[in-house]
């Protein structure tokens, strides 16, 4: 039997012994999240659906978003704190996004959190925004994003749509049909102003 004093003065034991101890308790932490409705399921206790499957204009504008690097200075969760839940909203709830591969949660907020953004302003809002932020806002030091009003090119969204069907994501034949027309005529500004608009808004019409 080892003894406290013989795994600290070697570090072998040490380090086994310290894989097993976080892996152990990492699976006890996590592996019951993969069961528990709360986490899983896009409704909500009482029933209320709290997220839906974004349609191909608002996926594209997501990997707009993603490619920008607009997640390195937006959260999109909000804490349980007073603070926060008085200047955003409701706080972040698993259910919200259960359609995000991968999810937008982060603690960086150099910019606020964007999680209830859906609706607080119009589109017209966000388009000067986007492509002058000053022109909105005076003391903001996010840069502009002026070249994002150009055609937007998807020639795979369709495939985008299937992949995510295969992780859970309840995309009809029909919806993944109509996809390339959906975002025929569109810009990346147009693509990147509809998935803000979409942020949270399933959550704040059910408060």
């Amino acid at each position: 039997m080892l003894t406290h004093e013989q795994i600290e003065k070697n570090v072998g034991w040490l380090v086994v012994l310290t894989v097993l101890l976080v892996s152990v308790a990492g699976m006890v932490e996590i592996v019951p999240l993969f069961f528990q409705t709360s986490t899983t399921s896009p409704k909500g206790p009482d029933g209320i659906e709290l997220a839906k499957p974004y349609d191909p204009v608002r996926l594209a504008g997501r990997d707009i978003y993603i490619r920008e690097g607009c997640y390195n200075c937006h959260s999109q969760m909000i804490r349980p704190f007073r603070a926060e839940t008085e200047r955003y909203g409701h706080y972040s709830v698993a259910g919200e996004f259960v359609y995000d591969h991968p999810f937008q949660w982060g603690s960086k907020r150099t910019g606020p959190d964007l999680a209830r953004v859906g609706g607080r302003y119009s589109d017209q809002w966000h388009r000067v925004h986007l492509l002058n932020p000053r022109d909105v806002v005076p003391e903001s030091i996010m840069p502009a994003y002026f070249w994002l009003d150009r055609p937007l090119k998807e020639p795979a969204i369709k495939t985008k749509m299937e992949r995510l069907r295969m992780v859970g994501v309840p995309y009809t034949d029909a919806e993944i049909a109509g996809a390339d027309k959906a975002v025929e005529g569109k810009t990346e500004l147009d693509a990147l102003i509809a998935y803000m608009q979409g942020l949270g808004t399933a959550l704040k019409q059910t408060r």
